[in-house]
């Protein structure tokens, strides 16, 4: 098996004309982005010497896969992620996480400080594992969920790529596990969700997330602790707009003392490379005494 750890990050190196170019260690790829209706600031040689290429035109396929290594591995705001392409033309990353993850190490470092004792961290939809492994590293003691057994195996190896052990690994369904946690008695200090716009279980559970969205963050609302430090929710769901995500934790958190920040996720690279949007996120974090 071919791989390669290089130690180098992430970086957007341009985007336009429905297309993004970005470099993944030095792995180089061409993927379609809708949102990039610009014109690309590089000159064609550029996107013509990526690695590899992806597209969605007559079905998902990559041109050039097997000039890229099975997996690589590189380091992203401190933490370590085993890569690999897949036949959906993801990754194993979502590097426009990047500001949610510092943000995570962050709260949980200053509330860890603050207590003198790791805060209870529950990831829904936690695919990979970017946003477990910020909250475990800062010192959390994290729950990991995931539909996807395979994605949750990826994330556990996520996790002993970091070295880091205070995982509570789960397969299944969020809303039946949510119920069923809630009857357990469990809670959380702060809650991440970053949900599909539609997915499946692997019993076949369907989440579509304009229908049962707002059910999601009741079901989180109610495993918050006593004295509750965050809930962090982002979406690539084209549509869902920051005010919209706001609108919907303001009212998931109505009667609690805290304040909203909403925004866009962003893709970025050096000087001179638009920013590209790639999602949206919403987080509510209790105010200060």
């Amino acid at each position: 098996m071919r791989s390669v750890d290089d130690g180098k990050g992430y970086a957007l190196l341009d985007s336009g004309y429905g297309r993004k170019l970005e470099r993944f260690g030095e792995v180089t790829l061409s993927r379609p982005c809708a949102q990039a209706i610009w014109k690309p600031a590089l000159p064609e040689r550029a996107w013509i010497d990526a690695d590899a290429v992806f597209d969605r035109e007559e079905g998902n396929h990559w041109e050039g896969r097997s000039r890229l290594p099975d997996h690589w591995i590189i380091e992203e705001t401190g933490i370590r992620f085993h890569l690999a392409v897949t036949d959906f033309g993801h990754l194993g990353i979502f590097p426009e996480q990047r500001a949610q993850w510092r943000w995570i190490r962050e709260t949980v470092r200053a509330a860890n400080a603050k207590r003198g004792a790791p805060c209870a961290v529950l990831n829904l939809f936690a695919y990979s594992g970017g946003s477990t492994m910020a909250a475990a590293m800062a010192g959390a003691s994290v729950c990991h969920l995931d539909a996807s057994r395979g994605m949750v195996q990826w994330a556990s190896e996520n996790a002993a790529l970091n070295d880091v052990s205070a995982v509570r690994w789960i397969v299944d369904d969020a809303h039946k596990f949510l119920v069923r946690e809630a009857k357990r008695g469990r809670r959380y200090d702060g809650i991440i969700l970053d949900p599909p716009t539609f997915g499946r279980g692997e019993g076949g559970e369907m989440y579509k997330i304009e229908r049962d969205l707002p059910e999601t963050l009741a079901l989180c609302r109610a495993l918050l602790s006593d004295a509750p430090l965050f809930m962090l929710f982002s979406a690539h769901t084209p549509g869902l707009s920051p005010q919209v995500g706001g609108n919907l934790l303001a009212q998931a958190m109505d009667g609690q003392r805290g304040e909203i920040e909403t925004g866009e996720m962003l893709l970025t690279g050096g000087a001179g490379v638009l920013p590209l949007p790639s999602g949206t996120f919403a987080r509510w974090c209790q105010l200060a005494k």
